[in-house]
Formats: C-alpha cells, structure tokens, sequence
C-alpha cells in the first residue's frame, strides 16, 4: 500500500512538472512570435507623392525595430482605394498574410467622390468581420473630410468610425490626421496629400492604440 501511494504520487508529480514545462514554453512562445500587422488603406498609406520609404507605414516598421517588437508589416494600400475596393481585396490579404491586427485606413475617397453613406459603413464593417473571422485584432483609423460637403453629411461621416469600433469592438484612431489637418504647410500642392514632413505626426497618432494589439 505504500510503495502504491509513492508511485502513484510520483508520477502525479511527473506530469504536473511536465505540464508546468509545456506551459513555460508555451508561453515563451507567444511573447517570442512575431505578428504581422496588415495596411489596408489609400494614398494617405500609399506613399502617394513622397519619396520611397519616408511614408507612415515605413517608419511604424522603423518604430517597431527600435522597440524590439518582433512584427512584420504588409502595406496593403492602394492610391484611389475605397471601402469597397479595400473589401473586395481583403479576403485573399487574409488568406495570404494570416495577420494578427489589421489596420484599415480607408473611407475617405468614398466621401470625397460624395458616395452613399450607408454603403460606406457597410463596407467598413464588412472590414472587420471579415478580419475577426480570420482571427485579426482591427484598428480603425477615423477620417473626416471638410466642411464644404456640408455640415450633415461630414457630420454622419466622421460618426462612423466611432459608432463602429464601438460596435465591433475595435481599437480606434479617432481622426488619422489629428495635428495634421490644421496645418496647410504639412500639406503637398493638392492640398490633399500629408508631405513627408507629416508622417511621424501620422504616425504619432496611430502608434498609441496600436502599441496595445502588439502584445501577446
């Protein structure tokens, strides 16, 4: 009865050490794992009119390095994307990256072509289900356009992103070009497009909300 009571313990003792290890080393691995973080967004994430390498996207990949956050970055963007088009490419993204966080900047050429607010939204939230479904943490990067389009429909537009992240429990930018909007000099000759000059704002204004999606 004894020597049934020591063996019995002892491999009680086995296997709870064992699981212990398992646990260790699982848990090793989720804080060694890289990420990757997919871009899908416009020209404002595109580069559009800057020199290779100085856009936003490029120095979150810099931000990244000198953090020692192990995490790749795919810039999915596309100069003219909307959220239909950004919808349309997502599902293969998905299927070819298996990202951990998706970063969608999109939404403002749908306003500024005028187009249906409710087809916006739409698309915006199809965005994300489709990134949670794949397992995806999302961050919405919120837009609004100026005034001139009139004060209603800027007003609904820029209640999107909120009302959106709330609903679908996404991290949220509240407007991408915070500190950057009021300052034509930050702006290329299109009056549309940040300058090089602006990204570390652009990134400044991402980096906050997207820092806690990196951890394990």
């Amino acid at each position: 009865m004894r020597y049934q009571w020591w063996s019995s313990n002892r491999w009680s003792g086995a296997w709870a050490a064992l699981a212990f290890l398992l646990l260790a080393l699982t848990a090793t691995s989720a804080h060694s794992a890289s990420k990757t973080v997919l871009v899908l967004g416009d020209s404002l994430s595109a580069e559009y009119g800057l020199a290779r390498a100085t856009g936003w996207v490029t120095l979150l990949e810099r931000r990244l390095q000198s953090e020692k956050i192990s995490a790749t970055v795919v810039n999915a963007s596309i100069s003219g994307e909307t959220t239909s088009g950004g919808h349309t490419r997502l599902p293969a993204l998905l299927r070819q990256h298996r990202p951990g966080i998706v970063v969608i900047e999109l939404g403002a050429n749908d306003a500024l072509r005028g187009l249906s607010l409710q087809a916006t939204e739409a698309n915006l939230r199809a965005l994300v289900d489709l990134a949670h479904k794949a397992g995806a943490k999302t961050l919405l990067l919120g837009m609004q356009i100026p005034p001139n389009y009139g004060r209603a429909y800027t007003d609904r537009f820029a209640a999107l992103y909120p009302q959106i992240a709330k609903d679908t429990r996404s991290a949220l930018v509240p407007f991408f070009l915070q500190g950057v909007a009021e300052r034509p000099e930050l702006f290329q000759a299109d009056r549309l497009h940040p300058t090089a000059a602006a990204q570390p704002a652009l990134l400044d204004n991402v980096w906050p909300q997207l820092k806690p999606l990196l951890r394990p």
